[in-house]
């Protein structure tokens, strides 16, 4: 058991009857690191959070989770880690200091009214805690559960899309208290959709259907998807986009907003479409893949576990 990682699992496996949700995933996550977990919906990224947290039991696979065991140390698990799940998940008709408290009675926290002002403080919510949680936007929705993740002072955060249907700003409001959380100590396990976001994170590993394809730093996991990719402009990209979709090499086209983006594996390939078609009205210009390139490949190339 290495001290430096909060999450150290390998060969993590979980079924529903004949489907396999999460395959043989190992996963390492530093003290302190905010590391982001990538993959389209259904991908077991949600299952895989509730496994590390003692919700549930994988069928295979063996590891720690703050040092403990995630097989036979699950209750001590739970007691340290703050989990924000997809659903807001409080009573809408308590006011958010209501909320905090009960949330704080739940874990048996110490000193609970100093802990529940200190919460409402940290997060910003002072001036609303006598606010009814169903009277809050997204934003501060999202605020105070994050406030009450860590009321007891847990040592891991996993978020599962705490971010999903919040404005601009608030999302960024929201990175910023999670660098300063990971600043002071806490690690964060987060899963988003949003590219942006992931790049953000000190780390982050893509899940789909259940299986781990890629892990690393972002400029990493760029690199290992192999992409060469082109931006075209011009006229009638939509026309010119169901063409390109059919030439050899062309793995994705991609709309990104007045362009498109043009990627395949085989560079040499590619390079013979850029220069067939970039004689006529387009412009072909050939860029870095971005890591919203390298989800797309991923998720497009990747096996559905679905079945009967």
């Amino acid at each position: 058991m290495n001290p430096e990682w909060a999450i150290d699992v390998r060969g993590i496996t979980k079924r529903f009857g004949r489907r396999t949700v999460v395959n043989n995933v190992a996963l390492q996550v530093r003290r302190g690191e905010i590391y982001g977990f990538l993959g389209p919906n259904g991908s077991g990224k949600t299952t895989f959070l509730r496994m590390l947290c003692g919700l549930l039991t994988p069928d295979a696979g063996s590891g720690t989770c703050l040092g403990l065991d995630i097989r036979t140390r699950s209750a001590a698990i739970k007691e340290r880690v703050g989990y924000l799940t997809q659903r807001f998940s409080f009573y809408e008709d308590l006011s958010l200091e209501e909320n905090l408290d009960f949330v704080a009675r739940l874990y048996g926290v110490p000193r609970r009214r100093a802990a529940v002002v200190r919460s409402l403080e940290t997060l910003g919510l002072t001036a609303r805690r006598r606010q009814l949680a169903g009277e809050l936007s997204g934003g501060w929705k999202q605020r105070l559960a994050l406030a009450a993740c860590l009321i007891h002072q847990p040592e891991l955060l996993l978020l599962d899309e705490p971010t999903a249907g919040v404005d601009p700003k608030a999302r960024r409001d929201f990175w910023e208290e999670l660098h300063r959380l990971a600043a002071a100590g806490i690690t964060v396990l987060i899963t988003t959709h949003y590219m942006d976001e992931a790049e953000r994170c000190h780390r982050l590993a893509y899940i789909a259907y259940g299986n781990l394809l890629a892990h690393g730093p972002v400029a990493e996991v760029v690199r290992a998807a192999g992409l060469s990719t082109w931006e075209v402009s011009g006229p009638d990209l939509w026309s010119l986009a169901e063409t390109l979709r059919r030439q050899p090499g062309v793995e994705q086209v991609v709309p990104f907003g007045s362009t498109l983006h043009v990627s395949g594996r085989d560079a040499a390939q590619l390079e013979a479409v850029a220069a067939r078609w970039g004689e006529g009205a387009w412009t072909w210009q050939r860029i870095k893949p971005g890591l919203e390139d390298v989800f797309i490949s991923l998720t497009e190339t990747a096996r559905d576990n679905w079945g009967p």
